[in-house]
């Protein structure tokens, strides 16, 4: 009876919670819906490569779905007009030498052209061979005339066969970012960075507020002369503080553990997830104001924090439907995400990234913004 009495009171409560239903119910079907959609893409990944001198038949080799190919003749190094041009390689003929430089910032990118290039010389030696046999075939069937009208004579000579030669081509790679045993995890890393960094901010300030209200801690301040500007102002500073030491603690920790490249500059990227974590601090504290219990907290996890990891280039964006792309916009870690890999492996600038930066100080306003009207319901006198 006392086992069915425990299991009576928890479906009341249950029952009762109607927003913990709806999370518990509906927010797995609405990931999975967004999972569906998220691989539903035709999108078909693409590389640019950039040819300077480079022979026509290797070009036309070369060319596949998968791969850009532009031609340039700018005097420039490889380095800097891969940046410029925002291209995955280059490559740079110069008598029976090839050059090619890969940015090496997407791994798959890289292995695109890597590929192409090894397909479209199995193509230009299938091409030769052939050649050289059709050549032979000729010679062939000129010496079997010649046979035929032979008399005998040990001085008839048959049909000269051309010689076939095949220039030894050499190949030598150069990596903007990275090496040849450069693995995905380095791709990922800058955009998993951001992640961490965003998810934990969002999850340890929205639970410290919720306890803070469900202590009554909050309330009593309410209730003195304080005012909420001053009550806002104060969670931001004492939980931002630890947010700093937490950023701080985990990007120097990537690069000492994991000796992470980084191209751009070290305090461009502190201030990128410093802007990120404010996003996640103002959020947290906003989204725990619709949670009653911290259990209510964790379940806005699925549809708030977790769908900003799908938008931050782990799946390239532009290979999502086109209405996907648009939802992407409105999520704060894709601006994050993106400018973290463009200075860690691309070595983007502030006027570069600075657009995307003034965004996510954009959205840590606006949720300030609303952090103030929320505290208003909580007043009591």
């Amino acid at each position: 009876m006392r086992v069915k009495g425990m299991i009576h009171r928890i479906f009341t409560e249950m029952l009762r919670d109607k927003r913990t239903l709806a999370l518990m119910f509906l927010g797995p079907l609405l990931i999975l819906t967004l999972v569906y959609f998220l691989f539903q893409g035709n999108g078909t990944q693409t590389a640019t490569l950039l040819v300077k001198n480079v022979d026509q038949s290797l070009i036309t080799a070369l060319k596949n779905d998968h791969l850009e190919i532009k031609a340039t003749r700018a005097s420039s190094t490889a380095k800097t007009q891969i940046r410029r041009r925002d291209a995955a390689g280059m490559l740079v003929q110069n008598g029976d030498k090839l050059t090619l430089t890969l940015a090496n910032s997407d791994q798959s990118q890289s292995t695109i052209i890597k590929q192409s290039l090894q397909q479209a010389q199995v193509k230009l030696k299938m091409q030769t061979a052939a050649a050289t046999i059709k050549t032979q075939a000729a010679a062939l069937k000129q010496l079997q005339i010649a046979l035929a009208k032979a008399t005998g004579q040990a001085g008839i000579k048959g049909a000269s066969q051309p010689a076939t030669t095949e220039k030894a081509v050499t190949i030598k790679t150069h990596y903007l970012y990275g090496g040849a045993d450069a693995t995905y995890f380095e791709t990922l890393l800058p955009i998993l960075l951001g992640f961490i960094v965003f998810f934990f901010v969002f999850l340890i300030s929205g639970i410290a507020l919720l306890r803070e209200r469900t202590t009554g801690t909050l309330y009593r301040l309410l209730a003195t002369p304080v005012r909420r500007g001053e009550i806002i102002a104060g969670y931001l500073a004492g939980y931002g503080l630890f947010a700093v030491v937490q950023t701080l603690l985990i990007v120097l920790y990537t690069i000492g553990v994991f000796k992470v490249q980084i191209i751009g500059s070290l305090w461009l990227v502190l201030l990128i997830n410093l802007l990120m974590a404010a996003v996640a601090l103002t959020m947290g504290l906003f989204i725990s104001t619709f949670a009653d219990s911290e259990f209510q907290m964790i379940q806005f996890i699925p549809i708030v924090a977790l769908p900003q990891i799908f938008f931050s280039g782990i799946i390239p964006v532009a290979t999502m439907p086109g209405w996907l792309q648009v939802v992407a916009h409105i999520f704060p870690l894709y601006y994050g995400a993106q400018s973290m890999t463009a200075v860690i492996e691309k070595g983007a600038t502030l006027t570069t990234v600075g657009p995307s930066l003034l965004i996510l100080f954009g959205f840590a306003l606006v949720f300030l913004v609303l952090n103030g009207q929320t505290m208003k319901r909580y007043r009591q006198v």
